[in-house]
């Protein structure tokens, strides 16, 4: 008697950790947009849930940019449920025209629509099909834009329900996967479409390979599982130095005893406290905000996104929102 196709058996292998995490009677749910590597990753749900105790269902998200949305929604979602994924939703999603991209608005949209779909469905886990060769894309995407350690650590495994089990397979697997259980994954045109920056790393991730040989996107991989270990306790450390500031006015001289390192993560809790989007603060601001301590020569407030000023005065640093210091 034969097993599973390799690459089917590689991707049941992992989902199987997540799946016994979550426990007999817990519900979990995929998101699944009907491509490669999310419809193999439904597949494998589908096939292990059931023997580890573990209900499973599925979330389709149409983002409705494209024209035929709509039914490539619903493609993805039959499939998901002829697969024994139940229930199966769609759930549309608006993408507003933020500051931060297409690309990142699509995705904070998605992210928000699959956590309100595990709420409403009472999920312990949402699993996503990212590859290791997304990992190393993401990782690409970082070094070309300068980012620090945190951005350069690529996706983590798994944040609050959000779990990724494929992050060691590569995209051949799970299109191997696919073909060996008779799948018909979308292949979504943006994919090839060079305005969006993540298909112009893709391109050369391929030819970074083709050039210094096969490995290329494991090593990228393997460097952002090594950085974020860094980051992780670089992120701990700031929050010990967070709480032992206090509250704000914050003496200069406390802020100066910090390594850099820590001191950059604590200047952005401190702005995110403040009322500064996250999303929207960047190496700029960070730098704005050393300078009140290593480059002081009497300079005015710094301005960050959100509405929120910092300033320094009488040998202490506020950052406050900008209409109670103006």
């Amino acid at each position: 008697m034969t097993g599973p196709h390799p690459a089917v058996a590689a991707t049941r292998v992992a989902v199987r950790p997540a799946l016994t995490e979550a426990g007999p009677g817990s519900r979990v749910l995929v998101g699944c947009s009907g491509g490669a590597d999310s419809l193999a990753l439904a597949a494998a749900i589908a096939f292990e849930a059931p023997r580890l105790g573990v209900v499973a269902g599925a979330v389709v998200v149409d983002h409705q940019l494209q024209p035929g949305s709509a039914e490539v929604a619903a493609a993805a979602a039959g499939q998901c449920r002829a697969l024994g994924l139940e229930p199966v939703e769609v759930v549309s999603v608006q993408v507003t025209g933020g500051g931060s991209g297409p690309e990142a608005e699509a995705r904070r949209a998605r992210y928000a629509a699959l956590e309100q779909a595990a709420d409403r469905l009472g999920a312990a886990q949402v699993l996503l099909g990212h590859t290791r060769d997304d990992q190393a894309e993401q990782v690409l995407l970082g070094l070309v834009r300068g980012s620090g350690a945190r951005s350069l650590a690529g996706m983590p495994a798994r944040r609050g329900r959000l779990v990724r089990p494929f992050l060691a397979l590569d995209r051949a697997t799970t299109r191997a996967a696919c073909d060996a259980q008779g799948l018909n994954p979308w292949e979504d045109p943006h994919n090839a479409d060079e305005t969006y920056l993540r298909v112009r790393a893709r391109r050369l991730l391929g030819e970074l390979e083709a050039a210094l040989g096969p490995g290329v996107a494991a090593a990228l991989a393997r460097s952002a599982d090594l950085l974020r270990q860094d980051a992780d306790a670089l992120d701990e450390l700031a929050r010990t130095a967070r709480g032992g500031l206090g509250e704000g006015p914050w003496e200069v001289a406390d802020l100066t005893a910090l390594p850099r390192a820590v001191r950059t993560r604590v200047w952005r809790s401190l702005a995110t406290e403040a009322g500064s989007p996250p999303g929207a603060l960047f190496a700029v601001h960070v730098d704005a905000l050393e300078a009140l301590l290593t480059d002081w020569h009497g300079q005015g407030p710094v301005d960050l996104p959100g509405a929120v000023r910092a300033r320094r005065f009488d040998g202490r640093v506020t950052l406050e929102p900008s209409r109670r210091v103006e």
